[in-house]
């Protein structure tokens, strides 16, 4: 058995063809997509890239990992106790751990783990190909070490490969070279002057004035696909241009490996899977460029399976799924025991009878910027705020996703009694979470009392300085009271 899983980061499915995205950024995806499973509700547990990946290599929520934030206490796994034999849970329980004793080679072309310390992540990997740029290098860098190992090991059996490419991920830096072949191809229509305008009055990081973090306009010097801010709608082209000119370049050199493996006569007896660590915000509750909330934009994923004998039929599953759940998934169908310790269910059994069999609700979490929650039920989504790391954001929110996709129109005082459904179903789990977690603590209350995001910490007096001094003063005040004990 030979599987080649593709790890795209910050790869959101609505920019991509076979998700019915208009615009020309992924013929080679598609081309995949056309004989395989495509799920359109594959969301991760946790976000954003530490949390997320800690979770899918694991098989478990963040709330059992520890891990669910980038930085401080609830970045790290917690500590196991007297308990832990010689190796720790990611070593005897991992999702690579469960592939190598089902015979594979697994092998990784990816710098995550150096770029966040995820040394966790390793765990269970025969073989470690580190690019060495810190998430900064590009496509074709990543490739020519995938075909180098291909052309290695490509004849062999019994291997998995995980190839992490990173270029829809800010700062969008794909070669000018490359061009902007999506110029002309027209941008989603939701993002109108009067939204724009009012996501400029707003604020918070990576806000429409502040797309760069709180202010850092220098930034954008240094990569010409970014604008400086988001003051028109030829700068929203600008910045949407960015990321899918990323997806375009990335699909480009998949297309060159799935080349690879058809020119070795491998491409028909290979399992190719397409996924990312989380989504993308591009506008959406004013996030530019980021993945900072619980929502169907930074949670929700491509899953892309292509397994010659059981994807034979190609169609779309719309079920909900955690992205763990297909980890689980593929244990099943290498004829192996999932490990008892993890969250993730297989749905095999369904995958092999061409039939959908889902979750009934999805909880996902935030922790690395906003520490919130989300719940998915049906087609809404409601989401919790414990921390909103300076961004204008009620406590509560919930939208219609089959008719307000990018999440516009909060429905909380319309939809009483799916608010309260959404309400109990996310109580019920952190109870759940509570009772079962090694700790017995709520990591994002951990977070929050550990000062919120790592990347807002120490930064509230210059942010406000920089409101008062764009004509927001009103917020400049807001944020004081509300942050009055930090």
């Amino acid at each position: 058995m030979r599987i080649i899983y593709i790890d795209i980061d910050s790869l959101r499915p609505d920019h991509l063809g076979c998700y019915g995205y208009p615009r020309h950024t992924s013929p080679s995806i598609d081309r995949i997509a056309e004989q395989g499973v495509r799920f359109t509700n594959c969301y991760v547990s946790d976000a954003p890239c530490l949390p997320s990946r800690t979770a899918l290599w694991s098989g478990r929520f963040g709330f059992q990992t520890g891990v669910v934030s980038h930085g401080g206490t609830t970045s790290q796994p917690s500590v196991e106790g007297p308990q832990r034999g010689h190796q720790d849970r990611f070593g005897t329980h991992g999702w690579m751990a469960a592939l190598r004793r089902a015979g594979l080679t697994t092998t990784t072309i990816s710098s995550f783990a150096e770029r966040h310390s995820a040394w966790h992540w390793y765990a269970g990997f025969s073989e470690i190909i580190n690019p060495g740029q810190g998430g900064m290098e590009q496509a074709h860098t990543v490739t020519a070490l995938a075909l180098d190992w291909l052309k290695r090991h490509a004849q062999r059996d019994h291997w998995f490969l995980h190839i992490n490419y990173w270029d829809p991920h800010t700062p969008y830096r794909v070669p000018e070279v490359f061009g902007t072949p999506l110029t002309h191809d027209p941008l989603p229509t939701w993002i109108t002057e009067e939204v724009r305008q009012i996501q400029w009055n707003s604020s918070g990081p990576h806000s429409a004035q502040e797309p760069h973090g709180f202010g850092q306009e220098n930034d954008a010097q240094h990569y010409p696909r970014v604008p400086v801010q988001i003051d028109s709608l030829s700068a929203v082209r600008q910045w949407i241009d960015g990321y899918d000119v990323g997806v375009s370049y990335t699909d480009e050199y998949i297309g060159r490996i799935m080349q690879a493996l058809t020119d070795a006569k491998l491409f028909d007896n290979t399992v190719i899977i397409i996924s990312a660590d989380h989504g993308e915000n591009l506008g959406e509750l004013n996030v530019w460029g980021d993945h900072q909330t619980a929502d169907s934009i930074t949670c929700r994923v491509p899953l892309i399976v292509r397994w010659p004998g059981i994807t034979d039929m190609p169609r779309v599953d719309d079920a909900l799924h955690y992205q763990f759940d297909w980890a689980a998934t593929m244990l099943e169908l290498m004829g192996q025991q999932v490990p008892e310790t993890w969250d993730g269910q297989s749905f095999a059994e369904a995958l092999h009878n061409s039939t959908t069999q889902g979750r009934p609700h999805l909880v996902l979490s935030q922790g690395a910027w906003t520490c919130q929650r989300g719940v998915r039920v049906g087609d809404h989504l409601y989401l919790r705020t414990y921390d909103p790391c300076f961004k204008e954001l009620p406590p509560e929110l919930l939208f219609d996703l089959a008719h307000d996709p990018h999440e516009q129109h909060d429905l909380m005082t319309e939809q009483l009694d799916m608010a309260q459904q959404a309400r109990r179903i996310l109580d019920s789990w952190e109870l759940t979470m509570l009772r079962t977690n090694p700790t017995g603590t709520d990591l994002l209350v951990t977070t929050i009392r550990e000062g919120g995001s790592i990347y807002a910490r120490g930064r509230l007096m210059s942010y406000v300085e920089r409101l008062r001094a764009t004509g927001r003063t009103v917020r400049a005040e807001q944020l004081l009271a509300e942050y009055s004990d930090r």
